[in-house]
C-alpha cells in the first residue's frame, strides 16, 4: 500500500501521581504486561493480563520514532480495531501503518477482540469493551507514556467497536472512524449477520447480547445508532459501499457490504437528526475487504490527525 495511506524528583512525583490516579480510576482492573516481544525497531506485541477477559490477551503496538530517546514526552494514541474472523495483527499485515506513522508522534495500539472481532461486553463471555476502553489505555499510560488524547478506527466489526466505544463512553475519544462497520445492530437483516459471525466461531447461540426480541434493552444499549447522542463533540467518519449494486461480481464480500449499507445510512441519518456532524463516504460497488478499507483510512486520516494533534 502506498505511503500516502498511507527535575528528577518532579518526575518521580508525576509518575506517582499517575499511578495513584490509575489505581483510583481502575481499582482491581489495573492490568499488567506479562511479556513484550519486539518485532521491529518500533513494533512490539504485548501480552496483557486482563481481569475483564479472565486471561491474557495480546495488543500490538507501534511506538513513535525516537520513543526511547524522549523519556519525558507523552503521546496520543490511535486505536485500530480488527474485523471478524481476524486478529490484532491484521492492520500491520494488510496495510503499511508502520511506515505511514514513521515520524509522526503518536502511539498506534491494535488490541485483540477475540475471534469474532466484536469488541463488546458479551452477555455470556468476556468483556472486550472494558479491555479495550479501560484496561489497555491504563497500561499504555503507565508503561508507554500515553497521553489522554485518543482516536479509534476500525473495519467491519471493528468499525462497530469504534462507534460503540465512542458513543458509550462520551468524550473518551476525540475522533472515531468506521469502514464498512455494523452501525445499527437492530436494523433489518443485521442480527442474523451477527448470529452468523458467532456461529462461525462455534460459540453458543445468543451468547453475544441474548435474543434481540427477548433482550431488546441489551441490544439497544450496545447499538451505536441508539447511543448516537453520546457522539456529540467527537470527530466522525463513516464509509460504506453499496456492494452488489454496481459491484464487480465478487459475490460474498459484495453481498455482505450490501447487507450493511442500509444500517450505515440509518446510523448517519440519526446523527443528522441529532445535529451531530459526520463526514460520510458512501460509494457505489465495493466489497467487504481491505482493498477498500485501506483507501478509506487514507481519506479519514486528516480528521483523525487533527483530533490527535499530529501532522496530516
Amino acid at each position: 500500500m502506498p505511503h500516502h495511506f498511507t527535575g528528577a524528583s518532579r518526575r518521580t512525583v508525576t509518575k506517582a501521581a499517575v499511578a495513584a490516579g490509575l489505581t483510583a480510576l481502575f481499582g482491581a482492573r489495573a492490568v499488567t504486561a506479562r511479556a513484550a516481544t519486539r518485532l521491529g525497531p518500533r513494533t512490539l506485541d504485548v501480552s496483557v493480563s486482563s481481569a475483564a477477559l479472565g486471561r491474557s490477551a495480546p495488543v500490538r503496538l507501534i511506538l513513535p520514532s525516537g520513543f526511547d530517546a524522549r523519556a519525558g514526552r507523552t503521546y496520543p494514541v490511535l486505536y485500530l480495531l480488527h474485523g471478524a474472523h481476524d486478529d490484532y495483527t491484521s492492520w500491520t499485515r494488510e496495510t503499511d501503518i508502520e511506515a505511514f506513522t514513521e515520524g509522526r508522534d503518536l502511539i498506534v495500539a491494535m488490541p485483540d477482540a477475540g475471534s469474532t472481532g466484536i469488541p463488546t461486553a458479551w452477555r455470556a463471555g468476556p468483556d472486550y469493551e472494558t479491555f479495550q476502553v479501560e484496561e489497555v489505555p491504563a497500561l499504555l499510560a503507565r508503561s508507554y507514556r500515553a497521553s489522554g488524547v485518543r482516536a479509534v478506527a476500525g473495519v467491519s466489526t471493528g468499525g462497530y467497536g469504534a462507534m460503540a466505544h465512542a458513543a458509550r463512553h462520551p468524550a473518551t475519544f476525540a475522533a472515531a472512524a468506521s469502514y464498512s462497520g455494523i452501525l445499527d445492530t437492530t436494523a433489518p437483516g443485521v442480527p442474523p449477520i451477527l448470529d452468523a459471525i458467532v456461529a462461525r466461531e462455534k460459540l453458543p447461540p445468543l451468547s453475544l447480547w441474548g435474543n434481540p426480541v427477548l433482550n431488546p434493552l441489551t441490544w439497544r444499549d450496545h447499538n451505536p445508532r441508539a447511543r448516537a447522542a453520546g457522539l456529540r463533540g467527537t470527530g466522525l467518519y463513516v464509509s460504506s459501499g453499496s456492494g452488489v449494486a454496481g459491484g464487480s461480481g465478487d459475490w460474498l464480500p459484495e453481498t455482505l457490504e450490501s447487507a450493511l449499507w442500509p444500517s450505515a445510512h440509518r446510523f448517519t441519518d440519526t446523527l443528522a437528526l441529532l445535529g451531530i456532524p459526520v463526514t460520510t463516504h458512501y460509494y457505489a460497488g465495493g466489497g467487504h475487504s481491505w482493498a477498500y478499507w485501506k483507501r478509506e483510512f487514507t481519506a479519514s486520516w486528516p480528521m483523525l490527525a487533527r483530533a490527535l494533534g499530529v501532522p496530516e
